[in-house]
């Protein structure tokens, strides 16, 4: 599917949710799109790790780390196994690090900011919960839109 965000905005307007501009693109793909899996964690990346490690079928997973601007929650490693294994992409509010590498990839990354330091590895989080940051409520299976002018939420595919 080709798209633009402000051309689907225009569309449907009223029934998309629309993200606050808070967001840089750190993958190799700028424009992504698919069905919402939802992570919420903090200075834990486990449940990110484990999440795409399994099979994505073209999903974006979104993962509310609490804002940190500690930590990074998703590195060059985590990103491949992503690819691998066929996510579209990952929303995270929070921050990642290996950025040449990750920028290589056919993946769509959108996070807060970049940092070296790692997270811990607790097991500690949640998976397949609402979650809210930037604005919006992110709801397991609804349908993300991304692209370099931001981030639509829907409540079904477009």
């Amino acid at each position: 599917m080709t798209f633009k965000t402000a051309d689907l905005y225009d569309r449907y307007g009223d029934d998309l949710r629309t993200c606050e501009p808070i967001f840089r693109d750190f993958g190799g793909m700028s424009r992504f799109h698919g069905p919402i899996v939802t992570v919420k964690c903090f200075e834990d990346n486990s449940l990110v790790k484990s999440t795409l490690a399994e099979s994505g079928e073209g999903r974006v997973l979104v993962v509310d780390a609490g804002g940190s601007r500690r930590c990074a929650m998703l590195g060059d490693l985590i990103a491949a196994s992503a690819v691998e294994q066929g996510w579209a992409g990952v929303v995270l509010f929070g921050c990642v690090r290996d950025t040449v590498e990750i920028g290589q990839m056919p993946l769509g990354i959108k996070a807060l900011a970049s940092i070296p330091r790692k997270s811990e590895r607790r097991g500690e989080g949640r998976r397949d919960i609402p979650v809210t940051f930037a604005g919006v409520r992110f709801v397991p299976g609804d349908h993300i839109y991304c692209d370099e002018d931001g981030i639509l939420v829907a409540d079904r595919a477009l």
